[in-house]
């Protein structure tokens, strides 16, 4: 029977889920705007994302409260350990948020090429940011419990070791592939072409990177393998994965776009869904003592009066926010059209 915890540790991961998903292509579209040079394709980027990258960091506010909400002795320690990290983490978000209003209004080539940059740096630290956070929890964090008490020696410096980095490019190279997707349906001509190259392109790192972590993390962290062969809905993920993965460049290459950057979509899903299956029960696993001092969704979370609560909050909120966001790309669908009042 599946208990309160369970149904939480379920809504964090579909909120984590959403906002990979829908902020991971803008993020993704900031990393390309590094690399661009057409001032036009600039404009056509910026735009692309304009109507709805706020929208998109709506999920990630919602995960972090229902983190708090159900499982605060977790986001207690996780925002701690990773203070510094977090803190970098919001100032290139909030350029990065500024960056459209600023560049919009600039009067000048050199202030929007500020701006410019501005926007593709406060997406691709983020980028690389995540991919560290979850690279760290996978492997472990440095928690001991004692008596009750929760203690943890985290440095910045420890938290870009080797694995969490390479779990961090592999994320960079995700959201870049994402990105790109996303821009082949909503640019035309060259700009679209050149974004179904580096869609190509990053599909086949990706896919190296992929399988480097992955046996990476089977000698890093043993542990999130025990068992989960057993799991029917491991399998289900794996399979639906590898689906998603081999058929994006068959859809890139068929131009059935959408179809692509829906497959790109289930990816990401499949990616958190198997990093959940291999976490669960635990939240944050404990590199000190593995049994005794890890994180769970039992010995980390809040009553059950508030769980309850919580729920019934969420079973409402939920849906207005699923909504507003179908609601809002009904709305901005097509490819992007560039007038006076653009960015």
């Amino acid at each position: 029977m599946i208990d309160l915890n369970t149904i939480w540790f379920l809504l964090v991961a579909v909120l984590i889920m959403g906002y990979a998903v829908l902020d991971g292509f803008d993020l993704g579209v900031g990393i390309i705007q590094l690399f661009t040079k057409d001032p036009d394709e600039r404009r056509v980027n910026i735009n692309a994302i304009g109507p709805v990258w706020d929208g998109n960091e709506v999920w990630l506010l919602t995960g972090g409260g229902a983190m708090f909400a159900a499982f605060p002795i977790v986001y207690a320690t996780v925002f701690s350990s990773f203070y510094i990290a977090f803190m970098l983490l919001l100032t290139a978000l909030i350029f990065r948020a500024v960056s459209f209003e600023f560049r919009k209004y600039s009067e000048t080539p050199r202030s929007k090429k500020i701006w410019d940059m501005s926007f593709a740096l406060g997406s691709t630290i983020p980028a690389l940011l995540y991919g560290v956070a979850f690279g760290n929890i996978l492997r472990g964090l440095p928690i001991q419990i004692t008596d009750g008490k929760i203690t943890d020696s985290v440095s910045f410096l420890s938290l870009l070791n080797p694995y969490s980095l390479l779990v961090g490019v592999l994320s960079l190279v995700l959201f870049t592939m994402h990105g790109s997707i996303y821009m082949t349906m909503k640019s035309t001509g060259k700009q679209q072409d050149k974004m179904v190259s580096v869609a190509g392109k990053t599909w086949a790192v990706f896919i190296i990177l992929y399988f480097i972590a992955t046996m990476a993390t089977f000698f890093t962290a043993p542990f999130l393998f025990d068992g989960v062969l057993k799991k029917l809905i491991f399998w289900l993920l794996f399979i639906l994965l590898f689906l998603a993965l081999f058929y994006i460049p068959i859809g890139l290459k068929a131009k059935k776009f959408g179809r692509t950057f829906f497959a790109s979509s289930l990816l990401i899903v499949c990616m958190v869904g198997l990093i959940g299956v291999s976490l669960f029960p635990r939240l944050v696993p404990s590199s000190v003592d593995l049994a005794n001092s890890s994180l769970t969704i039992y010995n980390a979370s809040s009553s059950q009066n508030t769980l309850t609560t919580m729920l019934i909050i969420a079973l409402i909120g939920m849906p207005v926010v699923i909504a507003y966001t179908i609601y809002i790309y009904r709305v901005f669908r097509g490819k992007v059209v560039i007038t006076k009042e653009s960015y």
